[in-house]
């Protein structure tokens, strides 16, 4: 299995660059610019969020496989997946009111510290800190994705006064160094734990040179910067949740990604135990993850072009759905084949890539910017109640061959993603043609990260 996981990295990763190239030369244009004090601006701001990004990559591959390694069993370690979430998912809605209240800035710089704080607890066998470990995990991976971009669309548009439109170009940049960031600090991580054989604690001590050395370039080169004081987290979210009431699309969209991205947080905890029998390189298959959700970003542009965006949704959630359909299958005590579902994770994560590039176009055309946040925040809601109810699962003594039954709930849950789909195409079609433009959102990030 070991020998399979690195050629199947190369093979992806020729595949994704040529793939890549090949979407890149069929754009129409791109958009150069030549500003020397935009482009100083961006490197201040890059400087200081990649080394935050590839401190959260790091913890990915690795997670699951310290907790093993402390001799956890998988209820427990669901048990501290779920802490995790639960966490996230509770200072992400508030962390857009305290980035308001309290400074961009300070919230990044108190991210830095509280992951750092989360790095060093893994050092620890005691459950109990691990616990405490991951709520901080959870808290600071919910301050990453609010105050780092948060600060740069202030500094942008209200400090430096640039146009609106060069945005998207910061995020593009953003978006394919992530992903290489990604990619290579899976390797980064393999080397330390596997090769140098480090241990899997040790990409968690890498992480935290790079925790400090972005906190000091935020104090060092960043102005604070603050929102609209006067806004209410009470009113704000009324206000989203009336939006979601009164709009049949809007409430369909939301039912879709609770459920597809349900599902992923799920596999982010199972992806792990499945392939553990194989005794797969674990930093090389993350790192194979990363190329394939890249793979997807780059097939979602091409496949726009030909049928459209919703189509493009459809077919993703059903390779999805098809992943889930194998690894249920195969992943039965009786019948457990390591390769099979390695292929099918694969698969789903190619089909992720391509989810979200569409989810973030649908999501451009149906909700309304002004109540983004809010609407955001209670889409989390049932995809977090959902992801904790399914790991809980896996803690019932009762619940034999987990597994297994988790990945056919995750194929009904994909099935209803389906159905809601099928319910919101005829709306879309009623309203607006279909939007075959690349999404800059910044999603992705925020839930794959949940690999840390």
């Amino acid at each position: 299995m070991m020998i399979i996981t690195y050629v199947a990295f190369v093979i992806l990763s020729i595949f994704c660059a040529g793939l890549t190239i090949y979407a890149w030369r069929t754009r129409q244009s791109t958009t150069v610019i030549n500003n020397p004090n935009f482009t100083k601006f961006q490197r201040q701001y890059f400087s200081a969020y990649f080394l935050a990004l590839v401190a959260d990559w790091l913890q990915g591959p690795y997670l699951y496989r310290l907790y093993s390694y402390y001799g956890f069993e998988q209820a427990q370690i669901a048990v501290l997946y779920v802490f995790g979430l639960a966490s996230g998912v509770i200072v992400g809605t508030w962390a857009p009111f305290l980035a308001n209240k309290f400074g961009r800035r300070n919230l990044c710089i108190v991210f830095t510290i509280i992951y750092s704080i989360a790095c060093f607890m893994k050092l620890s066998r005691n459950y109990g800190l691990l616990l405490f470990g991951r709520v901080f995990g959870g808290i600071a991976t919910a301050l990453l994705f609010t105050g780092y971009e948060a600060w740069y669309i202030h500094e942008h548009v209200d400090t430096h006064d640039f146009p609106k439109e060069w945005i998207g170009e910061t995020m593009k940049k953003l978006s394919v160094v992530n992903s290489a960031l990604a990619v290579g600090s899976g390797v980064l991580a393999n080397t330390a734990a596997e090769w140098l054989k480090l241990g899997p604690v040790a990409p968690f001590m890498m992480a935290v040179p790079c925790l400090l050395v972005s906190g000091i370039i935020i104090m060092s080169t960043w102005e604070e910067n603050y929102g609209t004081q006067n806004l209410q987290f009470k009113s704000a979210c009324i206000a989203g949740l009336r939006e979601i009431g009164d709009s049949q699309k809007i409430l369909l969209l939301g039912a879709i990604q609770s459920t597809f991205e349900s599902v992923l947080a799920i596999i982010i905890f199972l992806w792990t135990p499945v392939l553990a029998p194989g005794r797969p390189s674990l930093g090389i298959v993350f790192s194979s993850f990363m190329v394939c959700i890249m793979i997807g970003t780059s097939a979602h542009e091409l496949i726009t072009k030909k049928l459209g965006n919703p189509i493009t949704l459809v077919i993703s959630i059903t390779l999805a759905f098809l992943s889930c359909l194998i690894c249920a299958v195969f992943s039965h005590p009786d019948n457990h084949h390591v390769r099979t579902c390695f292929i099918a994770f694969l698969v789903y994560e190619v089909s992720v890539g391509v989810y979200f590039a569409s989810i973030g176009v649908l999501r451009d055309e149906i909700i309304p910017e002004t109540h983004t946040v809010s609407i955001m925040n209670w889409f989390r809601v049932p995809l977090n109640i959902i992801s904790c109810v399914l790991l809980l699962l896996l803690h019932d003594e009762d619940f034999r061959h987990g597994n297994r039954l988790i990945f056919i709930i995750c194929c009904g849950l994909l099935l209803c993603a389906l159905l809601c789909l099928s319910k919101l195409l005829p709306l879309i079609r009623k309203t607006q043609p279909d939007n075959t433009g690349e999404s800059d959102t910044h999603e992705t990030q925020e839930l794959i990260a949940a690999e840390a």
